[in-house]
């Protein structure tokens, strides 16, 4: 990935305290959340929060604006459905061919969009997104618009029974730590310096050795695979694939989440997400008019947080989040 040529080591530093301060709290936030609220809405949370973050791997540390990831985020979540309730498989199987079918699916998207750049980047995996969207459509083996349903949870590795919603609950909670410190480590990995190269300045990046479009393909397949698995997760929590997870309206979501935590940031797409869906599921008494409020919190969250809410937190606080 990069030429004998280049000499610049770009080495990460050490995790800072209050970074590990921020990370036991979120731990502990975690923890505590079944106890204090449904946990199969908390579930939902940390799918969620686990697909941001994903997200913002892309757009926050490569600089790739994607509007396709829904795709992988529900393409995981029909084979995971399919895996579970027609060939049989136990969750840890299912969940695994799911996030494996995501990884694969990002492989092929990105080898033909990181050919482009900007707008026509975003484009490009719009309508890939959008073909993949009509195919499950009339794929068999979706459903169609009725969807997976019912799909069975089992015992996770023979011993955890996840009918049991606490148990379901830390397994998700444990999916989302090993996917939140898979990113945090790539990050801040010489591999990830070399991606936040590559988002300031490609042109010098390529300059020094490194072989860009190599990088963000490793990248993109990275944020891929890890949004397959937060799709994955989800489809056991609710027992559900539907056309919701693979419609562009998803993708959005998931933009929004990014922006309204902070982009770029470690916890911000965790706590946009915690936002977008609580607003969701606290504001669903309100109709179609949700989405109305929900574009006015944002219009006014980009006007006065314009680095998003950890953003602005990290600012005051003079303290990367």
């Amino acid at each position: 990935m990069r030429s004998n040529g280049a000499s610049t080591e770009l080495a990460p530093a050490r995790t800072p305290r209050h970074l590990l301060i921020a990370f036991g709290i979120m731990v502990v936030i975690g923890v505590v959340a079944p106890f204090l609220m449904y946990p199969l809405f908390a579930a939902k949370v940390l799918c969620f929060a686990l697909f941001a973050c994903a997200f913002n791997l892309l757009i926050g540390y490569t600089g790739l604006l994607s509007f396709g990831h829904a795709a992988f985020f529900g393409f995981a979540a029909y084979v995971t459905g399919h895996g579970a309730k027609v060939w049989g498989l136990p969750p840890e199987l299912a969940i695994l061919a799911g996030t494996a079918a995501a990884a694969v699916l990002g492989l092929a998207f990105g080898m033909l969009a990181i050919r482009r750049q900007g707008i026509y980047f975003a484009m490009i995996t719009l309508a890939l997104a959008q073909m993949l969207f009509f195919f499950c459509v009339q794929a068999p083996f979706t459903g169609g618009e009725d969807g997976i349903q019912g799909i069975p949870r089992g015992m996770m590795f023979g011993i955890l029974n996840l009918e049991n919603s606490l148990t379901l609950y830390f397994v998700v909670l444990g999916i989302f730590l090993a996917g939140f410190l898979l990113i945090y480590r790539t990050v801040h990995s010489p591999f990830g310096q070399v991606l936040k190269a590559i988002r300031e300045n490609e042109a010098r990046a390529t300059s020094l050795g490194y072989n860009a479009d190599q990088y963000k393909l490793i990248a993109f397949v990275l944020s891929a695979t890890l949004s397959g698995l937060a799709g994955s997760t989800k489809a056991i929590v609710f027992q559900l694939a539907s056309l919701t997870d693979v419609h562009w309206g998803m993708s959005g979501e998931v933009v929004l989440m990014t922006l309204l935590g902070g982009l770029g940031t470690t916890f911000g797409p965790v706590a946009g997400a915690a936002i977008l869906i609580s607003m969701q599921n606290y504001l669903a008494q309100l109709g179609g008019w949700v989405i109305v409020v929900q574009g006015v919190i944002f219009v006014v969250c980009v006007l006065t947080f314009r680095r998003g809410v950890i953003g602005e937190l990290a600012r005051l606080l003079k303290k990367p989040l």
